[in-house]
């Protein structure tokens, strides 16, 4: 499906919700074949209103698993677990959404196409209520005083009022997000759905054919002598490493891994993997695209000589876009189950899994979660319950894990810490070698020149930063690191 076909089939299901028709906005979304991470949250903000919770739980599942950094989805599925009444998960939850919130009051999601303000202190207000359900009053009390360090004027009453009720030990009332708000495609992107005829109709002025009346882009007869004999030569392609290629379909990508690419593109494959996905190159961005949206350039010739043989783009429909394993990468080969084997679904910021041998020990399983996450497996903690209290470590009993597994599958939790050696660690400043501007929300502005601070590393070609005053996530190639003295 193409991104044109999902933008207008976005803006019909979110009509019929503005209309009350509920059944038929469910069905509209239901029905796109690559939703983004906004249009599964809509999903679930609609299955929580019919109270199909699990349903909904699924929707803000994989909302989630396409963008880790969307607070307010961690807080729709804190509710979600709420209401099943599943406490331990959804303060869980409501503290990651704090977390994305980077410290800030609030986030204002208008910009996004979503009418909605997260405030900081009413997602602590909700982290102390589910703790104030599992009797943790402390606790409760505790996150409603770190509450009031971001309150605003408008919510101070809430917060006060809840603060009396955990001195009673009486349970408050849960702040829930209006279900029937929803994120709406750019409105300008939905203008240009629309077909604009901007010529209008031609009319002839001076022909030297007389009683000319067409209309055309190319008159009866030739208007000038001596034209141009042959078009001009094509500009040359700039050579880059790898295989050239073709782009013959339109690739809308859903991770940070993907790369948008549209008919006509010359890529250069870097990679291919076995799963149908290729590792390419194009306009200094690197990426993943699928194998069977390319077709290889026969030749490109260097310096002034034509082009020659460039691969003929077709005009079929686009192939079906290799299949993702829930817990696989793209690029990455899928495991089958074996009779010995468990699947270990592994509740981090995102969901995962991974199969390894039916007993194994706590080394062999933590190397496997450390190669998934790219981490070093001494900053990573293993536990059996959403709240950390049954650590798994080298010292754990393996058999009495393992037994809890059923149908060869089992859910553990995952955490992890900075590494630290008990110094402080010192801050990471980069410089930026190209100005870079931002394509999408969550991406990070700069001029060549500027001075980065680094907050973590998304993958091998991605980083997250700090500049003027702003976050978000850039290219690795664009920058390189710098002293901190040279700040």
């Amino acid at each position: 499906m193409s991104f044109v076909d999902t933008l207008r089939q976005w803006d019909e299901a979110v009509t019929c919700a503005d209309r009350e028709d509920l059944p038929e906005a469910l069905s509209i979304f239901l029905s796109i074949q690559q939703p983004n991470s906004k249009i599964c949250f809509d999903i679930g903000c609609l299955h929580l209103l019919n109270q199909d919770l699990d349903a909904a739980e699924k929707a803000f599942d994989c909302s989630i698993r396409k963008d880790e950094h969307l607070a307010v989805a961690f807080f729709q599925r804190g509710i979600t677990f709420y209401k099943q009444k599943r406490y331990e998960e959804s303060s869980a939850d409501f503290q990651r959404a704090f977390k994305a919130l980077r410290n800030n009051q609030l986030i204002d999601y208008k910009a996004l196409g979503l009418r909605y303000i997260l405030y900081a202190c009413e997602v602590l207000h909700n982290v102390a209520l589910a703790e104030a359900q599992l009797g943790n009053w402390e606790n409760a009390q505790k996150n409603l005083a770190k509450a009031l360090d971001y309150k605003t004027e408008a919510k101070l009453s809430v917060i006060d009022k809840a603060l009396q009720a955990t001195l009673k030990q009486k349970l408050f009332r849960l702040v829930e997000f209006p279900s029937k708000t929803l994120f709406k495609p750019n409105k300008h992107y939905v203008a240009e759905l629309e077909k604009k005829d901007y010529l209008g109709k031609a009319k002839v002025v001076a022909s030297v054919v007389p009683q000319d009346e067409f209309s055309g882009f190319a008159p009866l007869q030739p208007q000038v002598e001596d034209g141009p004999a042959a078009p001009k030569e094509p500009e040359v392609l700039r050579a880059l490493e790898g295989e050239a290629h073709t782009v013959l379909f339109e690739f809308v990508p859903e991770t940070n891994d993907e790369l948008a690419v549209v008919p006509g593109n010359i890529v250069f494959v870097l990679q291919k993997g076995t799963d149908n996905w290729a590792y390419v190159v194009f306009n200094e961005r690197k990426g993943l695209v699928p194998y069977n949206y390319l077709e290889p350039t026969l030749d490109i010739s260097l310096g002034s000589k034509k082009i020659k043989g460039v691969a003929r783009l077709h005009s079929r429909d686009p192939p079906r876009i290799p299949e993702r394993i829930q817990g696989l990468s793209p690029g990455s080969t899928q495991q089958q189950p074996e009779d010995n084997s468990c699947f270990v679904k592994i509740r981090f910021t995102f969901n995962f899994a991974v199969l390894v041998p039916s007993g194994s020990s706590y080394m062999v399983l933590i190397e496997k979660i450390s190669k998934k996450l790219n981490l070093n497996s001494t900053v990573i903690t293993l536990s059996s319950d959403s709240r950390g209290k049954n650590l798994i470590d080298n010292n754990t009993e393996m058999e009495d894990v393992w037994s809890r597994a059923q149908g060869g599958r089992i859910t553990l939790w995952c955490t992890t810490k900075e590494q630290s050696d008990g110094k402080p660690q010192k801050e990471v400043y980069l410089v930026a070698l190209h100005s870079y501007e931002s394509s999408n929300p969550e991406d990070l502005s700069f001029q060549e020149g500027d001075k980065i601070k680094l907050l973590s590393k998304v993958n091998q070609d991605w980083l997250e930063g700090q500049c003027n005053g702003n976050t978000g996530i850039f290219p690795a190639s664009f920058a390189e690191e710098v002293p901190v003295d040279g700040q």
